[in-house]
């Protein structure tokens, strides 16, 4: 094989092995590196902030074991990191100082978690949850606190914030706007959530302005909230996540608030890709642009970017959908929520179950489903046929792959 016919998959998310899996499908692991910036093997993101934190023996979930990727001839670079491309060679220069050569490169490098300007990096009572590392370390922490503090009203936040009460810590949660989950949710499902996690004994605020942080040597002290001071026994940020597209402007690509590609995946050197949480690409139905943080999207995206290196044009048109369990909740969104249109809240099968159907028009758009698994499961079937399937190989992978290839 020449080495140049390597296809180089950067990073060891969701979206970078169900890249793998679609190779090697067709037959083309053999020419697939998979580099890892991470010591394991891709696994399971989501239990991360729940079970895993949870239970002290729960482990790792891999996607796919050390010998799927062995029989698969997929090489995989573990612990190790691209710190540059060079485009006009095609080529990668990893950490380890070793050289990969491509034909094709695709970047799956997932996002970072926000940090806030005015916080010391490096305090041994403050964490941010991303990566197993950071899961393992967070889990030790939560299990040796007195009382937890949440930064944001996010998804992360709010897993982390139920996992810690059901362990029974109390828990206080300071977010900035005037409601949670203002950019993934409407404001009635945001207050249901609320209400529910104010029910757990969460001390939730909403609106308050935070800062004013007071270190002592290496740990945080307390905050100013609203101008009191608040101890902090341990504060776990869950302020946001920013697209990990350093390398990617780095040489020159196309970035705004991740790596902008079209509709097939390509960023703007077209030997190279971009899928998953780092990458910008246009929405099929509104046609603005969108960076989705979502296990659903990486893999979508995965499968289209397979189509692309297969040389077939079959644009990115998957249904996004989401979901977060969250103590006694779990939510799930089908569906793109409309900044206007007309609601209308089904009641579910208990009195905590329902969902809210989203209309423009005559047109539903968008459902979100609270411990609702049956109507969001009828709503991703409704509106999946409204829009063009997730990209996939059609006919037989291998043919598709080898021919273009």
């Amino acid at each position: 094989m020449n080495e140049t016919d390597r296809i180089v998959i950067v990073g060891g998310g969701h979206a970078g092995a169900q890249l793998c899996s679609v190779l090697a499908e067709a037959g083309l692991g053999g020419r697939v590196d998979l580099v890892c910036e991470e010591l394991e093997l891709p696994y399971q993101r989501p239990p991360l902030s729940k079970a895993f934190l949870e239970k002290a023996d729960e482990p790792l979930q891999p996607l796919r074991g050390q010998a799927w990727y062995r029989d698969a001839g997929i090489t995989v670079h573990l612990s190790d990191a691209v710190i540059s491309i060079d485009r006009e060679a095609r080529s990668v220069r990893l950490r380890s100082g070793a050289v990969l050569d491509y034909r094709r490169l695709v970047l799956a490098t997932g996002t970072r978690a926000r940090r806030l300007p005015h916080l010391p990096d490096g305090l041994h009572n403050v964490a941010s949850l991303r990566t197993s590392a950071d899961a393992q370390r967070l889990r030790q922490q939560i299990m040796e606190a007195g009382s937890v503090t949440v930064l944001g009203g996010g998804f992360i936040g709010l897993e982390i914030a139920a996992t810690a009460r059901a362990l029974g810590k109390p828990v206080s949660v300071f977010e900035a706007a005037s409601r949670l989950l203002t950019r993934s949710v409407s404001a009635e499902l945001a207050e249901h959530v609320r209400q529910t996690h104010l029910a757990a004994g969460i001390d939730l605020r909403l609106g308050v302005a935070a800062g004013g942080f007071v270190v002592d040597g290496e740990r945080l002290v307390s905050l100013q909230v609203d101008g009191h001071a608040e101890p902090v026994e341990l504060l776990v940020l869950g302020v946001g996540a920013v697209s990990e597209h350093a390398l990617a402007s780095e040489a020159g690509l196309h970035c705004e608030n991740g790596i902008v590609v079209d509709a097939f995946m390509r960023t703007s050197d077209s030997s190279i890709l971009a899928i998953g949480d780092c990458a910008m690409f246009p929405e099929s139905r509104s046609g603005r642009s969108l960076r989705l943080e979502s296990v659903q999207n990486a893999n979508d995206q995965a499968r289209t970017a397979a189509a692309t290196l297969a040389g077939r044009e079959e644009p990115y048109r998957a249904l996004p959908w989401f979901w977060s369990e969250q103590g006694s909740m779990r939510l799930q969104m089908a569906g793109l929520m409309p900044a206007d249109g007309v609601r209308h809240r089904r009641p579910g099968a208990t009195r905590t179950s329902f969902s809210i159907l989203h209309y423009l028009g005559d047109e539903l758009v968008c459902v979100e489903s609270i411990n609702a698994p049956i109507d969001h499961m009828a709503a991703r079937k409704l509106l999946e046929a409204k829009v063009s399937p997730a990209p996939a190989l059609a006919c037989d992978p291998a043919i598709a792959l080898k021919a273009h290839l």
